[in-house]
């Protein structure tokens, strides 16, 4: 596959799909091929809009389109597990959006049948993959401001409750911590590991669904990370590292494309990495390279960590009695 344009498809067109989608078009020797829909005519609008060549009503028709190289799966979490098997038995690679899946257990059965196919899986954490954020853990790693002392980071923003919705219906995974909770908790992993323990706070809406959740993660030598999420109020959406001599703060939207400011000895510094693009497009770099190499697992966004991260969203789903 060294210099053979990548055909993507897509599973699932909701919002993140259009982002995606709009990224792809940016991406050299990529193209999107095919979209699929329970609706022919939301697969059709989808891919006339983003110039993709085929559109299915159904996820198992565009499996079996052999001109297919790999699928984004970007449908409700409660979906995640299902869709990716359905890939990999067809033996196509597989971008699953986050969260992985619903919990550790259909984790492990995706990357136990990512292994056993011998096809590339990867779980498609975008935030990993963006120059900003790789900048913060280079900076991190080579103790630049010394070590974390403490990490803040918070996702918020206010949403009408209305339980038809995906991102209120339990059923499908719906509520703080899984939607948008994952990210300040990834921050805390992929700059800190895994704590020694957690403490926890919720509350919840009239059907069970998180509607905020707060966090503290404590390590050792008394280093903290205090992590929010919340769908009733907008926050700062900052990740912001405390160290023994200054600070590092990605700013507003830090799990996207944004700024970085530097803190130390009373100045500040900050970074812009003049982003073009939604940001979508380095994930589907690193994907395609990984495709083209043959590989079947990242060396970023790796197995280890997709289980770690699922692990810790389901610890603190027991803290808080969060039954799916």
């Amino acid at each position: 596959m060294t210099n053979k344009t990548i055909n993507w498809g897509i599973i699932g067109l909701g919002n993140i799909a259009n982002k995606f989608a709009q990224d792809l078009l940016t991406v050299e020797d990529a193209k999107l091929y095919a979209v699929a829909s329970r609706s022919q005519e939301k697969a059709n609008t989808f891919a006339s809009k983003y110039h993709a060549t085929k559109a299915y009503d159904s996820y198992e028709a565009l499996v079996k389109d052999s001109n297919i190289d790999a699928v984004y799966i970007a449908t409700p979490h409660a979906l995640h597990k299902e869709n990716t098997l359905l890939c990999l038995e067809h033996n196509i690679a597989v971008l699953c959006e986050k969260p992985f899946a619903m919990n550790a257990v259909e984790v492990s059965a995706m990357i136990s049948t990512a292994k056993e196919k011998n096809v590339l899986l990867m779980e498609a954490l975008w935030t990993y993959f963006l120059p900003h954020y790789q900048y913060v853990l280079k900076e991190l790693e080579n103790k630049t401001y010394g070590n974390i002392l403490k990490l803040e980071a918070d996702f918020g923003f206010y949403r009408e409750f209305d339980e038809s919705t995906r991102l209120f219906k339990k059923s499908l995974g719906g509520g703080s911590l899984l939607d948008i909770g994952i990210y300040p908790i990834f921050a805390a992993l992929s700059s800190l590991g895994i704590p020694k323990n957690i403490k926890t706070d919720a509350t919840f809406f009239e059907n069970g669904a998180d509607s905020s959740c707060h966090m503290i993660f404590n390590y050792n030598n008394d280093v903290t990370a205090h992590l929010k999420s919340t769908l009733l109020e907008k926050t700062p959406t900052e990740a912001i590292f405390y160290c023994e001599k200054g600070t590092i703060k990605i700013n507003k939207g830090f799990f996207m494309p944004t700024t970085v400011t530097l803190i130390s000895d009373g100045k500040e510094e900050t970074i812009d990495f003049d982003y073009k693009t939604i940001g979508y497009n380095y994930e589907i770099m690193h994907f395609n390279k990984l495709l083209r190499e043959g590989k079947t697992e990242s060396n970023i966004m790796t197995f280890e960590f997709s289980k770690k991260l699922i692990k810790l969203l389901d610890d603190v789903r027991v803290n808080i009695k969060l039954e799916y």
